[in-house]
């Protein structure tokens, strides 16, 4: 079912076309500005037009790999136009480096003016905006009036073939027109469920396929009722309809599933690790970048803490605390300690409460502010840890969760991190589990590197101080 990720090759074609188009015309406006108005004076000469042609040629190969990656030739899947307008900006910003590197490494004596530089990013991610936005509302109104809609009927009203139902709405993108169901339990015989009618039954299938012009069936039947495939394929075998079936599994997928071939063999995928190759050197080499970089930065402060530490209150500095991190491996995370030596001496593994009279006067402020947390740069910077990823747990707490929430043993699927998609949503400290392991899977089964970028940002823009960190 890989082609149902994908855009209709005429729209891709036209997605490409006007990313393409946009991007060579903001480069002539942005000469034009730059050298043939008034706006800023130019000082040093006029180049000649050619000298930025040449840049186009790298343009039209890293402009499309790049807005690849960044997810914008999949169909935007229910997403708004200011979603597709900010991750056209990220796009293009990352293009537009790529393209100052590129002209760096390979033609180190060809310069280009800064400012018109600047000129040219702001104009092509406005023209690629709006050109997307008007292509959009143009491929909406075709659907409207019944064009680029692929036809389908679906073999089974009951939860399967419901969630498919909705999910081909939620998706409209993929340009999916339910027809109906056929289905055998006859108290469904002539209903509407989920807004679609119910045709007849599975014996009533070429019929309904020929008089609503089908083309394509998904067969969404529970595994009681598999032993009717083979004659719904033998009935189908003259008939011009594409077959797909949809396993009712759902229920056991977790993460991102997805279809394995073996010498043509089909083998579905439940559950896997999602950062694998590429992927996982791309989040290493950006996690090791980084947490030097916050070393460096963040020196002063962490010797500050350290003195304070020291002079308020007897006892070690830092506070080694085995957690859980990938795989179920037990590693010592790093913390300023925050409370008085052998403060869980009596209590065991508790969570931190508010006003815990546990924790030293220098201590509340550092929980409160998460600078406590700073010596974990060095956890990320030895591997046991990513910059962003699900909170890591003690073992006691993990075992507990564990039992009750089946799910929550999925966030070891990935490096733990020192902050992620449920902390900068304020699903942090004593708060829901249930809403923690929600964020935490969306964040795995949608890991980007421009995705990490994000909850970094935003982790300094809300700022490291939480009404939950006691």
């Amino acid at each position: 079912m890989a082609s149902l990720k994908k855009n209709h090759p005429l729209i891709l074609t036209g997605l490409v076309t006007i990313d393409l188009t946009a991007t060579a015309l903001s480069l002539l406006l942005a000469y034009t500005l730059r050298f043939y108005t008034d706006i800023v004076p130019v000082t040093k000469g006029i180049p000649p037009l050619s000298l930025y042609l040449q840049a186009l040629y790298p343009m039209l190969v890293i402009w499309p790999i790049v807005f690849k990656l960044c997810g914008l030739y999949l169909p935007r899947r229910g997403h708004s136009k200011i979603d597709e307008f900010v991750t056209v900006f990220q796009a293009v910003t990352l293009g537009t480096l790529f393209l100052i590197t590129f002209n760096f490494f390979f033609f180190p004596l060809t310069t280009y003016s800064r400012l018109g530089l600047l000129y040219f990013w702001a104009i092509d991610v406005f023209l690629i905006g709006i050109g997307r936005a008007l292509f959009h509302d143009l491929i909406s109104y075709a659907r409207s009036k019944g064009y680029n809609l692929r036809h389908i009927l679906i073999a089974g009203a009951g939860e399967l073939g419901q969630l498919l139902v909705r999910k081909a709405r939620y998706y409209s993108g993929l340009g999916l027109n339910v027809r109906g169901f056929v289905d055998d339990d006859p108290a469904k015989q002539g209903k509407i469920i989920e807004g679609v009618p119910v045709l007849g039954t599975l014996d009533d299938l070429r019929e309904v396929i020929q008089t609503h012009q089908i083309q394509q069936l998904f067969i969404a039947l529970p595994l009681s009722a598999h032993e009717r495939l083979i004659s719904i394929l033998s009935t189908l075998d003259r008939e011009y309809v594409d077959i797909k079936v949809v396993p009712d599994l759902v229920q056991y997928v977790a993460l991102k599933g997805g279809v394995d071939e073996l010498d043509g063999i089909p083998i579905v995928t439940l559950r896997e690790t999602p950062l694998q190759g590429w992927n996982s050197i791309i989040k290493r080499g950006f996690d090791i970048l980084l947490s030097l970089i916050g070393i460096i930065l963040f020196a002063p402060v962490m010797i500050i803490l350290a003195i304070l530490i020291k002079l308020t209150s007897p006892g070690p500095i830092l506070y080694v605390q085995q957690r859980m991190g990938l795989d179920g491996r037990v590693f010592n995370m790093y913390k300023f300690r925050s409370m008085y030596v052998n403060a869980e001496q009596r209590t065991g593994a508790v969570w931190a409460k508010k006003n815990d009279p546990r924790r030293t006067k220098i201590g509340a402020f550092m929980r409160r502010t998460s600078l406590d947390e700073l010596p974990q740069l060095f956890n990320v910077l030895k591997g046991e840890m990513s910059l962003v990823g699900p909170r890591p747990e003690r073992p006691p707490f993990v075992e507990q969760f564990t039992e009750k929430f089946p799910q929550y043993i999925l966030r070891h699927k990935v490096k733990s991190g020192m902050t992620g998609w449920a902390q900068v949503n304020g699903w942090r400290g004593n708060t829901s589990i249930e809403k923690r392991i929600e964020y935490d899977l969306y964040y795995i089964a949608n890991w980007s590197l421009l995705f990490d970028i994000k909850i970094l940002l935003l982790t300094l823009w809300k700022g490291m101080v939480n009404d939950h960190a006691y």
